[in-house]
């Protein structure tokens, strides 16, 4: 305990908003948020999956490779060259002086290793990260600024001296509460020249809104791109569900191609290792998928029920009972 007391002890204003120290922050809080997007059955002991997802989200790609020592195990990947009529390398670099059994030169793609990756072109989410922490470390500084702006409702400019320590001695009163002694002072007397010039801030409370809307759009983006839904309400009134469910269409593409990857390279480690690895959706993006997939099934469902349903012959009505019954008495 005494060691926790001691690390809230140490922290300071100092450095607070050291422009590096917060997007490295940034980037961490939200690759441990992003652990939690996949899921993965049948790993083994030897493939932690915090550590596959690190290797996938930071580098954007990873080797699958099997050594007599340590089993099976993923590592940071390089091409070496060869590359196939697609231009992909056929050779991959593996390098770990912690893992005992590599071979000296390079690794088959597809022979004694399977590469596995991120997304279509190996990027994984640093790039996008780094870009939208650098913006979010920006408006933080920009943000505090102008909070601590906001304190100066207005700006005393003395000409000189007896003016000076009359404002001084003014705005000691005002802390004081003794708002009755102000005109006692030689504060108005001292300002009978103009000497005294009083500058009024007015828009500190117009700064601080628009940063605060302009910090909530850079995560509502991050977001989405993430595939959250995570709207950001411009218009600063309610808004309706139709309204809420503009982007979704835009939320899915990135992940499901990472979900895709995945699962392909999965594939390629179960036949040539043996395993029987599998990986879903997990988390928040789990509960979207299926409210999605319960959506497209019902909206199937009403799309048959409306096919079965006959359709009447245009102009002819239905006949009243009674009237049938009159027309054969007559």
């Amino acid at each position: 305990m005494d060691d926790f007391i001691g690390l809230i002890d140490k922290v300071t204003f100092d450095n607070l908003f050291d422009k590096n120290k917060l997007l490295k922050s940034y980037i961490r809080y939200y690759l441990s948020r992003l652990e939690s997007m996949f899921k993965y059955t049948g790993l083994p002991d030897t493939v932690p999956a915090k550590w596959l997802e690190r290797l996938l989200m930071i580098t954007g790609a990873c080797a699958w490779v099997k050594t007599e020592k340590d089993g099976l195990f993923v590592n940071k990947a390089a091409p070496g060259g060869d590359l196939d009529l697609y231009y992909i390398p056929r050779n991959i670099l593996i390098v770990n002086p912690y893992a005992e059994g590599l071979q000296v030169g390079p690794y088959r793609r597809d022979e004694n290793c399977v590469l596995m990756l991120s997304d279509t072109y190996a990027q994984g989410l640093m790039p996008m990260l780094s870009k939208y922490s650098a913006m979010l470390v920006e408006n933080d500084i920009s943000l505090n600024m102008a909070s601590v702006m906001s304190r100066a409702t207005m700006l005393l400019s003395a000409a000189d001296d007896k003016t000076r320590s009359s404002a001084e001695l003014f705005i000691k009163r005002l802390f004081e509460g003794n708002l009755s002694v102000i005109g006692e002072t030689p504060f108005l007397v001292a300002n009978q020249d103009k000497s005294l010039t009083i500058n009024q801030l007015t828009h500190a409370n117009d700064t601080l809104t628009q940063l605060i809307e302009y910090h909530q759009y850079i995560k509502a983006s991050l977001y989405n791109e993430l595939g959250l839904q995570s709207n950001y309400n411009m218009k600063r009134e309610s808004i309706n569900s139709n309204e809420s469910q503009l982007n979704e269409d835009q939320l899915h593409p990135l992940i499901d191609n990472m979900l895709k990857e995945r699962k392909e390279g999965l594939e390629r480690v179960n036949a040539m290792f043996g395993t029987n690895i599998s990986v879903s959706f997990d988390s928040a993006w789990e509960i979207n998928e299926k409210e999605e997939q319960a959506a497209i099934k019902k909206m199937e469902a009403e799309a048959d029920h409306g096919e079965e349903t006959p359709e009447e012959t245009p102009g002819e009505e239905p006949k009243d009972e009674r009237t049938e019954e009159n027309e054969e008495v007559k």
